[in-house]
């Protein structure tokens, strides 16, 4: 079920949130690295 709803959410946040991915990480500012914290997060429990 956790994993379901990982994926459920990793789904939502690939439409919802925006894309960082093609950014210098070191340039960004602590609200795009939560952005970025929150994404890695949900995607490592979706694929687990």
């Amino acid at each position: 079920m956790k994993k379901v709803f990982f994926k459920t959410l990793a789904q939502l946040n690939k439409v919802i949130m925006p894309r960082i991915s093609k950014r210098d990480l070191t340039r960004l500012t602590k609200w795009e690295k939560a952005i970025v914290a929150y994404r890695y997060w949900v995607t490592t429990n979706a694929l687990d």
